[in-house]
């Protein structure tokens, strides 16, 4: 395991076993023959236009051709249809959901608001509850400062990797090992779907790489109100070093750099959140009072600030 991977949460992915690997090859292929016949092209006349030669054409259309993703992006250019089409789940010809996807896209602002709330009329306050959830990179102080915060507030907290075991009946570390990544993102969704449905009030601290997953990530924001616990680069490095785990620096002189990265790259997804407190120069104490005014203000917790 990447020692980074520490710090955002992800598991090492496991290989896909052959089957699977051999049925996405499959349906790869014949969406590449289908949009061709549907364009009347042939291979001749795509392998001139993409540069992916007529034998190599000839094995992907076969199911055993494993493209790159720069030919496969040429190939879908030289047949005009969006490279997504060839790799997504649904069929793009029979399905409704990518038409609809197309059209919201190209909408503007004024029609998306007004699509979002035909599909989800619920208010958003409503849906979330008093459910707040603590995200951010490992050394943010999520576990620490949602506990402290809990408590000062009288509320219960709840640890997503506790509850993730608690469904497993085994450590995080081991479920990794067993089921790999998607096994753990699996039961991550589970359990954030299960502690929305069982908690109206709670404070959930999740690991850092649950933004990277859509699916859990989108659920988590529509059924919590979300904190942004941010601190520098060196001290969430500190604080990790100072929990006695030496392993994220341990052989890897590149480490600091690679978690600014990591940082960098998580940015726009943290920021989703609908607010942010910033752990870094500020004593525990000060950091649990900013999380628990931060609720107050916002009247996450039922209670209007004084």
């Amino acid at each position: 395991m990447s020692e980074l991977a520490r710090f955002h949460g992800e598991a090492v992915p496991v290989s896909e076993d052959a089957d699977s690997t051999e049925a996405f090859l499959r349906t790869v292929g014949e969406r590449v023959r289908d949009a061709r016949g549907r364009k009347s092209m042939s291979r001749k006349v795509v392998s001139e236009r993409s540069g992916v030669s007529e034998r190599y054409l000839a094995q992907l259309e076969g199911g055993y051709g494993n493209i790159s993703i720069v030919l496969l992006r040429r190939v879908a250019r030289a047949l005009d249809v969006p490279m997504e089409w060839l790799v997504c789940e649904e069929d793009p010809w029979s399905s409704d959901t990518i038409p609809v996807m197309t059209l919201y896209q190209r909408a503007t602002a004024e029609v998306r608001a007004k699509v979002q709330q035909i599909l989800d009329p619920e208010p958003a306050d409503l849906r979330r509850a008093r459910r707040v959830t603590l995200i951010g990179l490992r050394g943010a102080g999520k576990s620490t400062l949602g506990r402290l915060a809990a408590d000062s507030l009288g509320i219960p907290f709840l640890e997503l990797n506790e509850e993730i075991e608690l469904a497993s009946g085994m450590p995080v570390g081991e479920l990794m090992a067993l089921y790999g990544n998607e096994g753990y993102r699996r039961l991550e969704q589970q359990a954030v779907e299960r502690v929305a449905a069982t908690h109206e009030q709670v404070i959930l601290a999740v690991a850092g790489g649950i933004v990277s997953e859509p699916a859990t990530y989108d659920f988590l924001l529509r059924h919590f109100h979300a904190i942004w616990l941010r601190a520098r680069p060196e001290e969430h490095m500190a604080r990790v070093r100072g929990q006695g785990d030496e392993r994220p620096m341990a052989g890897n002189p590149s480490a600091m750099e690679e978690l600014k990265g990591i940082l960098t790259s998580r940015e726009a997804l943290y920021a989703r959140a609908e607010a942010q407190v910033n752990t870094s120069g500020r004593t525990l104490d000060e950091s649990v009072q900013d999380v628990v005014r931060t609720i107050a203000e916002h009247c996450w917790h039922g209670t209007a600030a004084g």
